[in-house]
């Protein structure tokens, strides 16, 4: 395949895009979105089945048995307010593409419409799967298409995944063997006391002054407890107590998120999370409660497929922007797929500095250099030909 079929399909991709980007929808209410992608692969011809509320699955079954790969979009907005001022800015207030899933929809789509056309070319089969709520963890939208045997009939042998990535320019492909994105959980800690007058605080136990200290002993779990060599995040991100200046209230809420790249330090950050809300409950004369919820897993690419994918990248945007990039704390579940199936799941630059395309993502100034578009649709595309084009003995199944 060359550039000019994918770039013969630009309009039809940013058309899309900015559809979507028009009337985002959040996790698993999507469906508006989910309609247009049913139908608009149903026109392909494809076999097609809705799937954990609003996801959509569909097939396209090659010329001969083969491989089954699996390819991901999420679909899913945020709940922010877009400050940019676009002809395509977001119609729903309060609701805002700014992490590029709008872009991934379109993204995928138009690699099932290329692919269809090279239907006869093809060993194996493509499973195009576009996933709802992998903003809003838990329950996220990947366990329950997986529990719902999205990757079963036929069974999926390699899965692969993109993200548009406002950390690299336009023109740029990142990627990253073994570990890339973070276990991301989150806790709930409930400080109970005796609330009472202001001016009285000896007939009180004071449950903001022990959240306070929480607060910053929470910190010593990452400095003092973890190895430095690890990666580990614990941040606060919100504490509500009291309702008015001269009343000790009666209870502290403190809730926040840890994050890390292996399993081991992911339990050690839980375990002294309680020793150290208890130590200060005790020494506050304080009761507590703890809810601790485990979010996204360690997303893990498969070492030897992502050498391959290296490769396909090299052959779309030459191998001077083919870029190794560092693990982010960041969590994606497209993890959970990557723990049962091998795959690789890889960065797109969509950043362009120069015209000020460069904001982070989940600002309300995210947008994106809808070239990059092109790009993430050849290297779906590509990876595809390269696994199912032709039976090659070197791409054993890898463990």
């Amino acid at each position: 395949m060359t550039n000019q079929e994918v770039f013969s399909f630009k309009d039809e991709l940013i058309a899309l895009r900015r559809d979507f980007h028009m009337y985002p929808e959040v996790g698993f209410e999507l469906h508006r979105t989910s309609k247009l992608v049913q139908e608009y692969l149903e026109n392909l011809g494809l076999e097609v089945k809705r799937i954990a509320k609003t996801g959509v699955v569909a097939l396209l079954r090659g010329n001969k048995p083969g491989r089954t790969i699996m390819l991901r979009a999420d679909m899913d907005a945020l709940n922010l307010q877009e400050l940019n001022d676009t002809p395509y800015r977001s119609k729903i207030e309060g609701i805002m593409h700014a992490c590029g899933h709008d872009g991934h929809t379109a993204m995928l789509l138009v690699a099932a419409k290329i692919l269809k056309k090279h239907q006869s070319e093809l060993s194996g089969n493509v499973k195009f799967v576009f996933q709802p709520s992998e903003e809003k963890f838990p329950p996220g939208g990947a366990l329950p298409m997986i529990e719902e045997g999205v990757l079963m009939d036929p069974p999926v042998d390699y899965a692969f995944g993109i993200h548009l990535w406002n950390s690299l320019e336009c023109g740029k492909i990142g990627l990253r063997p073994g570990a890339m994105m973070a276990a991301a959980d989150e806790f709930r800690i409930l400080l109970k006391g005796k609330g009472g007058h202001g001016a009285l605080p000896h007939q009180c136990k004071d449950p903001i002054v022990a959240a306070c200290e929480l607060v910053l002993a929470l910190q010593t779990i990452v400095s003092r407890n973890i190895d430095p060599l690890e990666s580990a995040v614990l941040s606060v991100g919100k504490i509500q107590s009291g309702s008015a200046f001269n009343i000790i209230p009666e209870y502290a809420l403190i809730e926040g998120t840890t994050r890390s790249l292996n399993e081991t330090v992911r339990e050690i950050i839980k375990q002294q999370i309680h020793r150290i809300t208890k130590g200060v409950a005790i020494a506050n004369d304080l009761e507590f409660e703890i809810d601790h919820k485990e979010g996204t897993a360690v997303l893990r690419n498969d070492e030897f497929l992502n050498q391959i994918i290296v490769e396909v990248a090299k052959s779309v945007v030459g191998e001077e922007n083919v870029v190794l990039v560092p693990p982010t704390m960041g969590g994606e579940d497209m993890s959970f797929f990557l723990q049962r199936v091998p795959g690789v799941f890889y960065l797109v630059g969509s950043a362009n500095t120069e015209r000020g395309i460069n904001k982070p993502h989940h600002s309300p100034y995210f947008d994106i250099d809808e070239r990059a578009l092109l790009i993430g649709t050849q290297m779906h595309v590509e990876t595809v030909f390269r696994f199912l084009r032709k039976d090659d003995g070197s791409l054993s199944k890898s463990n």
